[in-house]
Formats: C-alpha cells, structure tokens, sequence
C-alpha cells in the first residue's frame, strides 16, 4: 500500500526579534536596526533587513555590526514580548492543524496533510497562515510548502522576506540539483567549505557522491546528505519535544578574577534560570555551572543530586560551591553560566508539550 503523500509547511517569521521592534516603535521603521548589547563583546541577536544590506547577521560580534554599519540602531531585547507574539502565532497554527513542531520562537513546521479547516492545497493554506500572522501581529512570515520537511525549510527561505515558496514532488530533483551545498539544511559552513574544496558546489555535484563515500568522510551525516540530495526525507513532524536541559549564561563587559564579583554575576544568573524553571515548572537532578575564561578556555562543574532542584536555594548553594571549588581565579572570568538537566520523565510539569513557542 503506498504511503500517503504528506504535506509539510515551514513558517519562518522574517527579521522576528527586529521586526517586532520595528512596529512597536515607529521611529526604528526603515533604520538599520539590531537586538543585542552595543557593549564591546555583545553579540546580535536578530538584525532588521536593512541592516542585513551592509553585512550585519545575527550571532555576529557588536562590535564588527558596528564597523559594517557605522549608523546602526541597537535596541535592547524584550524577550517577554517576543515570547507573547510568538504565542499568537502559534495559536494561528493550531487553528489549521495539531501537527506543529517549533524549532524555535519565530519558526515551526505544520504538517496539513489532514488539515482542520482551509482548503485541501497546501499552499493556500500557507497563504491564509501567512495572511492571518499579519492581521493579528501586523508582522510579516515567509512560507516554505513541500512534501517533506527537508524541502520545505529550504523553500522558506527562497522568496524572504514576506514569500512562499512551493517545491512540489515532480520539481524536487530539478530543484535540488541546482541547489548550492551551502544552502542545503544540515550542511554547515565548514561542510560546505570541505565539499567546495573537492570541487562539490550543487546538489548535481553531491549526487555523484557514493554513499559509503559520503558516511566515510562525514559519518551518519553522510546517509543524511545521500538521501536529501534525492529528496529523501521521512521523519514526521513532532508536536512534542521534550526538553533535555534549561539554563541561563552572561558574558560579561570586564574580565572579573575576584569571588565577591563572581558571586554577584551568579546570582543574577541564577535569578533567570530560577524564573524559567518556575515558568516551565520543570525540575531536574543536575546543575552545571560553565565558566569561560578570559583566554577562552572553558570548563563545566556539575553536580546530580536524589532530590530535584526545586528551589532558588538549593540552585545558590551549589552553584556558589562549584564556583568555589575552581577558586581562586588567576586568569580573568569573561562568562559564567548555569544549566538544570537531568529532568525526571515522571516530574514533567504540563508545559512540557509546548516549549516555549
């Protein structure tokens, strides 16, 4: 019996962080505009289109942003409000279907195949999602339509900002042909540079490429890169995720050596990681305290307790006790960060199913 054909949609919001600055405060329209610290070592967060015409992206150091765009506009993140508009979106996508799969605040696949309401066509149901993100947070989202998720990613980001794009069964193979390595959704830059130096720039080039030769150079990735060459991609959209780890870090503008600073940054740090935990109403054994130093070495202390780390003191107490235990510091301190993992399947709060999107 052959498996019915799915229909994948991929929504990416365009410039998200930005963007909803930008219609908060109708100065930012038209400006250059980034979410990160201007501080020297700050780190851009989301950057507006019209800063993305002079080179500016996101997870780029502040200080080169500045000296690609001279006049650019940083504005402090508001990640409540980022968090409250991603909410509407989603609840957007679950008047089309339950299948949604967030990646993230600003991106989720929706699997239409069996639609709740809208037209059978996958890309006019794109189109309503697409019409429906505007009316309710005046914001604009980019659509990719295909038949599997691999394809449909990729399509998402063909036409951005505010485009669809639909790569139908019969269009794959010609479309991914001629698709560069680089843009290829799993392959990083470094993959990417590695096929580049073997003369493997398109789709075309990676498919003359053997299995066995692809697993040899890049292990398990290798079947990976095989199979969505050719179109080939069969894992389903999940609706629920669950989360592995929580946490919070902070790279600090002055290299701090002295504990009393030390415990003054961690405290802070514990303060966010306690809120999200509270918000979430997940709990874990294990608390992680990493600490990157000025040269960039980093390390990571962990503790696993029986109980669960179900209060702000039991987070404090061994989190000061980690860092302690590192003392003293000979070499400055540039980031320190805490992390809760180990969370018990049975403790599970009933959030779990719809991380924060």
């Amino acid at each position: 019996m052959q498996q019915e054909q799915r229909k994948i949609i991929h929504i990416d919001m365009d410039a998200f962080y930005a963007s909803v600055e930008q219609r908060d405060n109708p100065a930012l329209k038209g400006q250059p505009v980034v979410v990160g610290g201007e501080r020297e070592r700050g780190v851009i967060a989301a950057a507006s289109y019209e800063a993305r015409k002079y080179g500016v992206r996101s997870a780029m150091s502040s200080a080169l942003a500045r000296r690609k765009c001279p006049n650019l506009v940083f504005v402090r993140p508001h990640f409540d409000k980022y968090k409250e508009v991603s909410q509407q979106i989603r609840e957007i996508f679950f008047e089309y279907t339950d299948l949604v799969e967030p990646l993230s605040l600003d991106e989720a696949f929706l699997d239409v195949t069996h639609a709740k309401k809208g037209k059978p066509s996958a890309t006019l149901i794109a189109k309503e999602i697409k019409a429906r993100i505007k009316e309710v947070t005046n914001l604009t989202a980019s659509a990719g339509v295909s038949y599997c998720k691999f394809l449909a990613k990729v399509a998402s980001d063909v036409n951005k900002p505010d485009g669809i794009f639909v790569i139908t069964p019969d269009k794959a193979e010609e479309f991914l042909e001629q698709l560069e390595v680089k843009k290829f959704f799993g392959i990083g830059r470094v993959t990417a540079e590695k096929l580049n130096k073997q003369g493997i720039y398109t789709g075309a080039d990676l498919k003359k490429m053997s299995q066995q030769e692809l697993v040899r150079q890049f292990g398990k990735s290798g079947s990976y890169y095989f199979n969505i060459v050719r179109g080939l991609d069969d894992r389903p959209v999940m609706p629920s995720r669950e989360r592995k780890s929580l946490g919070a870090e902070n790279t600090f503008f002055t290299d701090y050596t002295e504990t009393e600073d030390l415990k003054a940054q961690l405290l802070k740090i514990e303060d966010e990681v306690w809120r999200r935990l509270q918000r979430s109403q997940t709990y874990g054994r294990t608390l992680t305290l990493k600490i990157k130093f000025a040269d960039f070495e980093q390390i990571t202390r962990s503790r696993t307790r029986f109980e669960l780390y179900r209060s702000k003191e039991s987070i404090h107490e061994v989190a000061i006790e980690l860092l302690m235990n590192e003392a003293p510091f000979v070499k400055g301190i540039r980031l320190l960060g805490l992390t809760i993992s180990n969370f018990p399947h049975e403790e599970k709060g009933p959030v779990q199913l719809t991380i924060e999107f």
